[in-house]
């Protein structure tokens, strides 16, 4: 009866398209009181005073909040920040990152004060009248560097991280017949998810309720208790529809502890809600980072080396996860579909006096394709290969197969993808294509890459089903931004069970509701909650078939959703053993949970190709083309990964593109509107073909891979290779964001270099 693969629509659209959809912003308690803060128009200075006396006095104004007077109401400032291990066992820098401004201010957007009032207009004019008295000091910017901003990271450094063997690979590397080296700029980009960060937070006396539009509670819910000093069992965490998030969205950030510290301390619930601006200034940002790579290959053309070296720009402080991102996270996928055993990874990150950045769709596994795969292609330029050639020469042919790293992927067939994305993309037929943009004056490219993703996040996640007299509610630890998880937890559900879809309900984000569950983030969603789902189910009719067996004095099996007496013409659906255990007393049987933890992760793969033309008489690029074949192991409902495969080409293509934040030699942001920073559109982008290819893994009952990052891991390096490779035959070379006005100015730099 299974239901997998099967194309169907989205249960929530409906809900979502006619504006039922309940976001943080729609179920404000009522009486909420508004929140607005102060926020630096300068991006390093020293905060002489704050004098908060005339906002604390205008009008509707209920409290102000700074630094101080939150430490003297026993919160603690410092947020929490991962820390990577360094060569030497040391951890990297842990410079304080306080809720509120305390002695310095270090990014333009770090807000120095919180005000609640009656009103938004009163909370914003008391924020005018707070007077800020900042003495300026130099800054500090990426790549360029600049004076130190904290004492505990001299010289704005902030971490050395290294994996692998840097002398074999330096033997391996000099001992090559041929070698490569690359080196890619990787812009910062804001995540510019369609509904901004906000939240609200009330107190009932005892306990702490906040209700973020966040991808997961716990996290949350742990970083309140802590900071503000309650019990765990004081705090409650709710997320509702959530308009997006992207990694951004993932963890803790100031506001929230400031909102529950104005709650507790008024005894009345607060509200705040960004605007883009806000967003632009306090959201953490993305990417950001430059890597040079080495590739050695031998005399036939293979792969006996690689080596990445990189600096990442880490903003003005450790995010939750932002020593992790360009360093461990990169490293999972830094030899991608190859067949290399001699790697080497040396990252650094440092400090600027930007907004900090963290993880964005992919986490450093995007990062580390690009890096590999523009190389590659430079690679098979430099050697006089096809870009196809010198992959099939390299992949990994035998599985399972264990990375440099000791990460282990357990299936895959790479050959076939390359062979399954030539047919798909028309590959023979790119020279006609070429031929004709040329007759019309335009420069035609194709680009092809492989990736490799590597599943993220907790490995353990719980489910629970709950029989009530109406219907079924299933419980899941994820978070849904935008994947549609209410149409797989209940198609997933109604498959496995038999039970009618309109009868389930799908409960998320709420630690008072669910004991524990890792969010949504690193393409583990599915995977992981399937995989416990799955658990329950057994769990669930192996306690209904027990009790039937006492009651009835015969052996019951489950299958196909109905549990049946052997050697008797006898069966029951789920919910009919469910109605009976209600009135025989036995609430026990009414509520089945399972735990369950993935021992091995998934590697989703696949291998994408694009075409662009370009008009080098104004640099405008048009992408024309774009074939995705990904292995995604077993699908679930095809429909929500197509979904997710255009929606992550869209954001690979928005930053390979036009996307890109920038600051002036001032640290101010120069990008913070979208009058000024680009985001894809609609008419931007071709129709994206997406073909299944799957081997599915043994690393979960299921076999499925995890889809939600592979898009955007793929769309980087396929575009900036079409782009190379319109602009090789004139000698042009353009980084990221491949803008008009770059290309424009790489051709004509071109022009003047061979005149």
């Amino acid at each position: 009866m299974t239901m997998f693969g099967k194309a169907q629509g989205r249960l929530e659209d409906q809900r979502f398209l006619t504006g039922a959809g309940r976001y943080v912003d729609d179920i404000v308690p009522e009486g909420a009181l508004w929140v607005a803060f102060l926020r630096s128009p300068v991006a390093h200075a020293e905060i002489r005073s704050l004098d908060v006396t005339a906002a604390e006095a205008a009008p509707g104004v209920a409290l102000v909040l700074t630094a101080e007077r939150l430490a003297g109401a026993g919160v603690v400032l410092g947020m929490r920040g991962y820390r990577v291990a360094q060569p030497d066992g040391s951890k990297g820098a842990g410079p304080e990152r306080p809720v509120l401004a305390l002695g310095r201010v270090r990014h333009v957007g770090e807000a120095l004060a919180m005000v609640v009032a009656e009103t938004p207009d009163q909370a914003r004019d008391a924020v005018e009248m707070i007077e800020a008295d900042l003495r300026d000091l130099p800054v500090a910017l990426f790549p360029e560097g600049g004076p130190t901003i904290h004492p505990e990271a001299p010289g704005n450094h902030a971490f050395t991280h290294e994996q692998g063997d840097g002398g074999a690979v330096e033997a391996a590397l000099a001992a090559a017949a041929h070698r490569i080296r690359f080196t890619t700029r990787h812009n910062r980009i804001a995540p510019a998810s369609m509904e901004p960060r906000g939240a609200w937070a009330e107190w009932d006396g005892t306990r702490l309720h906040l209700s973020v539009n966040g991808q997961g509670v716990w996290g949350q819910k742990a970083e309140l208790a802590r900071q503000l000093g309650l019990p765990a069992d004081a705090v409650r965490v709710t997320n509702p529809d959530v308009g997006g998030g992207f990694g951004m969205k993932a963890m803790p950030y100031p506001e929230y502890i400031c909102l529950g510290a104005a709650a507790r301390i008024l005894g009345r619930p607060v509200r705040w809600m960004a605007d883009r601006g806000e967003s632009m200034l306090s959201d953490n940002a993305g990417r950001d980072l430059e890597a040079t790579s080495e590739l050695g290959f031998d005399a036939d053309f293979r792969l006996v080396a690689c080596r990445v070296n990189l600096v990442s720009n880490l903003g003005a402080y450790n995010s939750q996860f932002g020593q992790g991102v360009q360093s461990e996270m990169f490293a999972k996928v830094l030899s991608g579909v190859y067949d290399v055993q001699a790697v080497h990874l040396r990252a650094e990150g440092i400090y600027t006096n930007t907004t900090p950045v963290d993880a964005y769709r992919g986490a450093g596994r995007p990062e580390a394709i690009l890096t590999l795969e523009r190389a590659m292609d430079a690679a098979a330029r430099e050697l006089g290969l096809s870009p196809e050639d010198l992959r099939a020469r390299n992949v990994i042919r035998q599985f399972p197969y264990s990375f440099w790293n000791g990460e282990v992927i357990d299936s895959g067939d790479f050959p076939r993808l390359l062979a399954r994305l030539a047919a798909e993309s028309d590959a023979t037929g790119f020279a006609a294509r070429r031929a004709d943009s040329a007759a019309r004056g335009l420069l035609r490219g194709r680009g092809m890459a492989l990736y490799v993703e590597a599943i993220m996040g907790a490995p353990e996640e719980t489910a629970m089903v709950e029989f009530t007299e109406t219907g079924v509610i299933l419980y899941v630890g994820t978070q849904s931004n935008g994947q549609g998880h209410e149409t797989v937890y209940t198609r997933m559900l109604a498959d496995l069970t038999g039970l009618p879809e309109s009868a389930i309900t799908v409960v998320q984000g709420d630690s008072d509701r669910i004991a524990r569950g890792g969010g949504t983030g690193g393409s583990r969603s599915v995977t992981v909650q399937g995989t416990a789902m799955r658990a329950t189910v057994t769990t669930m009719t192996d306690a209904f078939a027990a009790w039937l067996a006492e009651r009835e004095g015969v052996p019951f099996r489950y299958a196909d959703g109905v549990l049946k007496a052997e050697g008797r013409n006898l069966a029951f659906t789920l919910i009919e053993v469910a109605d009976q255990a209600r009135a025989a007393g036995r609430a026990d049987l009414l509520r089945h949970s399972a735990t369950t933890r993935l021992e091995g992760r998934s590697f989703p793969n696949g291998a994408h190709a694009a075409e662009v033309e370009i008009d080098p008489e104004t640099g405008a690029l048009r992408l024309d083309r774009y074939t995705a074949v990904d292995d995604f192991g077993t699908l679930i409902t095809p429909e929500l990964v197509l979904g997710q495969v255009q929606g992550g080409v869209a954001q690979g293509f928005g930053q390979a593109v036009m996307e890109e934040t920038v600051f002036d030699a001032q640290g101010q942001l120069l990008t913070g509107s979208f009058m000024d920073y680009a985001l894809p559109r609609a008419s931007d982008l071709p129709f994206i073909r997406f073909v299944s290819e799957p081997s599915p893994t043994a690393t979960n009952p299921l076999g499925m891979k995890g889809c939600g990052e592979a898009g955007t891991v793929g769309a980087l390096p396929v575009i900036a290779n079409a782009v190379a490779d319109a602009l090789a035959p004139l000698g042009a070379r353009v980084e990221m964001p491949f803008t008009p006005a770059r290309i424009w100015a790489a051709l004509a730099e071109a022009r003047d270099a061979s005149d």
